[in-house]
């Protein structure tokens, strides 16, 4: 990728109770440069406005945080060809419903997982997928 184009991720948390994830992916994409567009937007309770800003949106890559049943990354993944990185968050279960949920997708709607809070990591999956780690 060239330097003028160094990509741009879509950070997406399904709750702003999941906002020091999501901080600490911004943090690592920051540091090389990539933009970020960093929204607040659940997939059970804002549907139609997820759907609308995945259509819109220019991202390269999308980083969806959520727990609990984390349909976030899910929803996301079903509605483009973009590379998806999901972020379970420890909600309840140690975040361990949110990690499975995100893990056991259908066929066809892929969604890279990683750690469980590990917001640093989907950080460096998505810069490694821009090629640019």
């Amino acid at each position: 990728m060239s330097d003028m184009h160094k990509g741009k991720v879509a950070v997406i948390m399904g709750s702003e109770s999941d906002r020091k994830v999501a901080d600490d992916a911004v943090r690592v994409l920051e540091e090389h440069d990539v933009t970020c567009d960093v929204q607040v937007i659940s997939a059970h309770r804002n549907p139609v406005v997820l759907d609308e800003y995945i259509k819109k949106s220019d991202a390269d890559v999308f980083i969806a945080i959520a727990g609990l049943s984390a349909a976030l990354p899910g929803a996301i993944a079903s509605r483009t060809k973009k590379p998806v990185i999901g972020v379970p968050v420890n909600v309840k279960l140690d975040g361990l419903d949110a990690l499975l949920s995100m893990m056991q997708m259908p066929s066809g709607i892929p969604v890279a997982t990683v750690g469980i809070d590990n917001g640093k990591n989907a950080a460096y999956l998505a810069l490694r997928i821009l090629d640019l780690e």
